[in-house]
């Protein structure tokens, strides 16, 4: 086997056509330098250089110039291979989607732990409805997505039950069966507004949109403020709202489900460790507070 660091020198001495400039460039003894040159030639059994006496000027024999050819491209090699572990790797890229109707605020510390924890991974969060967050799972612009859903609607690699309910203003006002009811409401596609709305008309009562909102925040504040009921998980009802029962004009819903979809059938450690860190904060957010 070729010694890379011998090749090094006759590629020195080669260039600098003496041994003696050679040793100076390379900070060693001029017999250091020809003795590895030595070395070398009883390695591969051929003379690589011509020497005079003084050792002032050498040549590379024609075995030497075709062993040149290739200490250069394996010492190119080399350097080449050094260099690609040495620097520094490229940030493997992680995209989370969660839903625009999901309270985040423990979420995003958890989020920004993990990404400090991390350094070799790039976390890149979007927000959207979970109808949205489904496509780019499909199309592989998410790895990963918080989705809101049917309970059981295909694999997942984790899931809660959400249970809903009808939540007004503290100081509700009981609506007349025959008045329209008001409605908070997320756009198109949220599954909570399917379900407030499937709920009132099968009862038979009528209803109009009171007030729309992309954000949980924004859902709870209008019903806080009065603006009209909405239909919420159980964890996001908040001091100032009151929960209605059947006696208020408003029947149970079925529970929906908030699950963890992987664009992958089987996700790597990365993505696992996500997962993991994912539960620990959902576990504790969609606590319902009727059992808790």
């Amino acid at each position: 086997m070729l010694d890379l660091e011998l090749l090094r020198t006759l590629v020195c001495v080669a260039d600098e056509g003496s041994f003696t400039r050679a040793a100076q460039r390379v900070h060693r003894t001029q017999s250091t330098v020809s003795q590895q040159v030595r070395k070398l030639e009883q390695t591969v059994g051929k003379t690589l250089l011509l020497r005079d006496r003084t050792g002032s000027n050498v040549s590379a024999t024609e075995d030497g110039e075709v062993m040149l050819a290739y200490a250069r491209r394996l010492l190119a090699i080399a350097d080449e291979a050094e260099h690609a572990l040495m620097a520094p790797q490229a940030a493997r890229v992680l995209r989370l989607g969660i839903p625009e109707d999901f309270d985040v605020a423990r979420l995003t510390l958890l989020l920004a732990r993990f990404a400090a924890s991390h350094p070799g991974v790039r976390l890149e969060t979007a927000s959207g409805m979970s109808t949205e967050l489904r496509a780019k799972l499909g199309s592989g612009d998410l790895d990963l997505a918080l989705i809101k859903r049917e309970p059981d609607d295909g694999p997942c690699l984790a899931a809660w039950p959400e249970r809903l309910v009808w939540i007004g203003a503290k100081r509700h006002t009981a609506l007349a069966p025959h008045c329209p009811v008001p409605l908070v409401m997320f756009p198109h596609g949220c599954i909570y507004r399917k379900r407030m709305i499937y709920a009132l008309e099968s009862a038979g009562r009528a209803w109009y949109g009171a007030y729309h909102s992309h954000s949980l925040a924004g859902v709870q504040a209008a019903v806080a403020a009065g603006l009209g009921v909405s239909l919420l998980p159980a964890f996001a009802t908040l001091e100032s709202h009151q929960v209605l029962v059947a006696r208020d004009g408003f029947d149970p819903v079925p529970s929906t489900e908030l699950a963890i979809v992987s664009n992958r059938r089987v996700p790597g450690s990365i993505e696992q460790q996500l997962v993991c860190a994912l539960q620990q904060a959902i576990e504790v957010d969609t606590r319902d507070p009727a059992i808790a």
